[in-house]
């Protein structure tokens, strides 16, 4: 299929889904006359960051039609954004359904819905159709655009509605969004991944690459900037290979270039980057765009060699710290973070000791550990020499100490200075108190009021607590 036809076929899908708004918008009036009250609804997100945007282009459409948010379950039209990256995940979602089930019985006006990754896994869809029938509608990762179409059967039927692809090569633009704040937001730049480590699902669930063309992505930032957005995530499995699959490549490094270039637009995040397709290009472009935040979150997984080949990771250990040696070269008060799995089939103590290693060279600003998850259908789930529980723990306990150590000495090196800091929110213990973050992402308290969220000030960091600070405007 030709670019110019799947834009066309694009444009068509966005215009149906523009149609199945007013339809619904209709119904829920109907709905709305019966109940004698306004519908309600509850979007529960599990998961990354991606499954965040894609819930806000859910909320976005259900608030179009007429439904307003619930603060629980006890709402009219109750939808589980999902994740499958854990086994656990899936367990919490299996757990929430239940209690659903009760309430749907008390509520005539009901709708449940089930989305994202965990819905492309056809064992889970077989379970839900035969253990929680009350359940009305189950779609996927590839088809989030045709929520609104999805919904018009929901609300003109009762019965479960199941519509899962396998894949697809669309990207519908411009329908509505609710963002959760004002003041920054998440863009996706791609969809899907081509990687296929060995541990992870998701290649499976969200399917193969597929990037937004530049114009697409840099329009809706503009859009942003001009609604009052001051901090842009851009959004991919790994961002790093963004536009390989275009008609016309174009880099990542000269994507953010780019959006460098958006005026008002006073900080640039992104997530994920996968070690092995880091450019120089890259490290040049987040020296040279002083809007690029100077925070890389480079996933490791693991030190051993032995193992990144198992894992299908695609670099070395020595590859990998040659990668934070130019960081650190080109950027020296960059923040560095990863992930780092403990417990991978065949993982011996050498392998560990690897771990540390490199855990002890990079002295990450924070690290996020994970126990290994067998997740059904990856090549990593059928590996012998799954390792013993006892052992995994002993080793995880081992790497949190260390990298705790590590992260409070960083987030030490701060203390004392006045640093830009953007107010997210109220802080949660303290309402004499505001939260924001420092560009390198660390966290910072300080005295303020909700007229400060939005706002980027000046803060003097007095007081480190490990992994946030105590601070006061300068």
């Amino acid at each position: 299929m030709s670019e110019t036809n799947i834009t066309l076929n694009a444009e068509s899908e966005r215009l149906l889904q523009y149609e199945n708004i007013e339809i619904a918008k209709g119904l829920v009036k109907e709905l709305e006359a019966s109940a004698g009250r306004k519908l309600t609804y509850y979007v529960k997100t599990f998961g990354c960051q991606m499954n965040a945007r894609d819930s806000e282009k859910i909320v976005g459409i259900l608030e179009e039609t007429g439904y307003v948010e619930a603060e629980s379950e006890q709402a009219d039209f109750v939808i589980y954004n999902t994740c499958t990256v854990r086994e656990n995940a899936n367990n919490k979602v299996y757990g929430r359904l239940g209690n659903l089930i009760n309430m749907k019985k008390k509520n005539p006006f009901m709708r449940i819905a089930l989305c994202g990754c965990m819905m492309q896994e056809p064992p889970v869809v077989e379970k839900i159709k035969t253990s929680y029938r009350q359940v009305n509608l189950i779609f996927g990762t590839h088809n989030i655009y045709k929520f609104a179409e999805l919904l018009v059967h929901c609300l003109q039927n009762d019965k479960l509605l199941v519509d899962i692809w396998e894949e697809t090569d669309k990207i519908v633009e411009d329908l509505p969004i609710k963002r959760k704040y004002s003041f920054k937001s998440g863009v996706n730049i791609m969809f899907g991944c081509n990687n296929f480590c060995s541990y992870c699902i998701v290649p499976y669930v969200r399917g193969r690459e597929r990037s937004r063309e530049p114009k697409d992505i840099i329009r809706e930032c503009e859009k942003l900037v001009a609604d009052g957005v001051t901090e842009i995530m851009l959004l991919g499995q790994n961002v790093n290979s963004y536009g390989k699959n275009l008609e016309q490549p174009v880099t990542f490094a000269e994507l953010l270039r780019s959006i460098n270039e958006i005026k008002g637009l006073k900080r640039i995040r992104f997530m994920t980057s996968h070690p092995k397709d880091l450019s120089d290009d890259l490290i040049r472009a987040m020296a040279e765009c002083e809007n690029v935040c100077p925070h890389m979150h480079l996933p490791l997984q693991s030190g051993s060699d032995r193992l990144l080949e198992l894992m299908n990771r695609h670099y070395t250990k020595q590859q990998y710290l040659d990668i934070v040696t130019k960081l650190r070269q080109a950027i020296p008060d960059i923040a560095i973070t990863t992930d780092i799995i403990v417990g991978f089939p065949g993982e011996t103590e050498e392998d560990f000791q690897e771990t540390l290693d490199v855990v002890k060279q990079v002295e990450y600003d924070n690290a996020f550990t994970f126990i290994y998850s067998k997740r059904t259908g990856t090549p990593a789930a059928r590996m012998d020499n799954q390792v013993p529980e006892d052992v995994i723990k002993d080793r995880f306990d081992r790497l949190l100490t260390i990298v705790q150590e590590n992260a409070a000495k960083k987030a030490n090196l701060l203390t004392g200075k006045v640093l830009p800091v953007l107010v997210e929110q109220i802080n949660e213990q303290d309402d004499k108190l505001v939260s924001g973050r420092l560009a390198n992402n660390s966290l910072v308290h300080f005295p303020g009021d909700a007229s400060m969220i939005g706002n980027i000030y000046q803060v003097r960091l007095l007081e480190c607590k490990g992994f946030y600070y105590l601070g006061e405007v300068e």
